[in-house]
């Protein structure tokens, strides 16, 4: 009798057993299926960065590699040659890099372009729709096949500004009022087969005249200074003087290099988009489609730099 009652009782305890194990199976299972586009970046979070939202004043802490998926989406077009979504990759990721180690606030980057935008994948899903698993994909890809590059200069991390579209020249760091060896104008003629690279604008005098506070009876360009690329330095209207930088933000012009014609509506045509510092995103996008490397754009923009891994 006790041999069956023991018996009895080791059937039962296996029975338990193989339930408890079919119950952990089952919930591993549910937990994979619950995992987000964000967390498939990364098996284990090395390096942190803490993001802040102006518009909520909220911060939270992600990992460095799946925000930088969030800014590439943010910041170039997912259509864009797979050369061109790396060389973004590791501009962002210097830039943050950067940011953080200079930042002594209880954040290190904004998530709008006061430092570079990011989008979460709800903001993807949303600007993609039914693209969103093929531009996720291959965005994740362009970020996994870089994991962890910056441009080093001398040892440091660089500042890696990138923007829009030149007028055919980038900038010199100095039109921020300072000097980086590495940011230096460079002649870039890829960027005038882009369709947007050249942009008219137009707007009434009295519109002209209320943000720019001249008087609006007899408008007169008195001197218009540019440099070597092209890009306005002043320019004197009705004796009054502006930057080519200041004029660029009164009117919500795409560039500082512009045309003006004085006729009603007033018509400015610019060429280029953005402040024109570093590296030049649809340029980087021209130049990968005939061949270059992520590699080889990087220090076309940025001269003199390195690639490594980060160690922060």
């Amino acid at each position: 009798m006790k041999n069956k009652y023991l018996l009895l009782v080791v059937f039962v305890l296996s029975i338990l057993a193989i339930d408890s194990s079919r119950s952990k199976s089952s919930s591993t299972t549910f937990s994979k299926q619950e995992i987000t586009y964000e967390d498939n970046i990364k098996d284990n979070q090395e390096i942190l960065i803490r993001i802040k939202d102006p518009s909520t004043n909220n911060i939270m802490s992600l990992d460095l590699e799946n925000y930088i998926v969030g800014v590439v989406a943010a910041e170039m077009p997912a259509s864009f040659n797979e050369e061109a979504l790396k060389a973004q990759a590791i501009a962002a990721r210097t830039y943050a890099v950067y940011k953080m180690e200079q930042n002594k606030n209880d954040y290190d980057v904004l998530t709008t372009t006061s430092d570079q935008a990011y989008i979460s994948t709800v903001d993807m899903q949303n600007k993609w729709q039914n693209s969103f698993s093929k531009y996720y994909e291959k965005i994740k890809k362009a970020v996994q096949d870089t994991e962890d590059l910056v441009m080093y200069y001398d040892n440091d991390v660089i500042i890696a500004y990138y923007f829009a579209i030149s007028n055919g020249y980038t900038l010199d760091a100095s039109v921020f009022g300072t000097s980086k060896d590495y940011l230096k104008s460079a002649y870039c003629p890829w960027d005038k087969n882009v369709k947007s690279y050249e942009v008219t604008k137009e707007m009434t005098k009295e519109e002209f005249c209320q943000k720019l506070d001249i008087d609006c009876q007899n408008i007169k360009i008195n001197k218009i200074d540019r440099d070597e690329t092209n890009h306005v330095v002043t320019i004197v209207i009705n004796s009054k003087t502006f930057t080519g930088l200041t004029f660029r933000q009164l009117l919500n012009l795409r560039s500082t290099d512009f045309d003006l014609e004085l006729t009603n509506p007033i018509k400015i045509t610019t060429r280029g988009y953005g402040h024109g510092v570093g590296m030049s995103q649809y340029g980087a996008n021209e130049m990968a489609k005939q061949g270059y490397t992520y590699e080889e754009i990087l220090k076309y923009y940025y001269q003199d730099i390195n690639l490594a891994k980060v160690n922060v």
